[in-house]
């Protein structure tokens, strides 16, 4: 598990679960999110989110389409509700029904889009 002080999530790629992955605990879900300020822990810890506010739905619907080709890229797929002004990006591994490193590295890279 990568110290969030030693690593930069948005430069790491995500990799896909072995058979037998072990969903993250709630303290290391916690240090991991620690680094991305905005997103949210889900009670049990099962899964992490995320509100993006903007301007239009034009807005909207082009960071909704950016999320989707990082997605694409990483092989790791969040769901995404979006509508007038607003995007909430849920993320988790549903292979193992919990949280894995790909889901803050997910969640990383779509918080630098905020930048982009």
């Amino acid at each position: 598990m990568p110290d969030p002080q030693n690593c930069d999530l948005a430069a790491s790629h995500c990799v896909p679960c072995k058979g037998g992955s072990v969903p993250m605990a709630a303290p290391e879900a916690r240090k991991l999110l620690a680094a991305l300020p905005g997103w949210e822990l889900a009670p049990g810890a099962a899964s992490i989110s995320r509100r993006f506010t903007f301007k239009n739905f034009k807005q909207s619907l082009a960071f909704v389409n950016k999320v989707g080709e990082i997605a694409e890229k990483e092989g790791h797929h969040p769901d995404i509700t979006f509508g007038w002004g607003y995007t909430e990006t849920l993320l988790t591994t549903h292979a193992i029904k919990g949280l894995h490193q790909n889901d803050f590295i997910m969640a990383s890279k779509i918080s630098a889009l905020e930048n982009s």
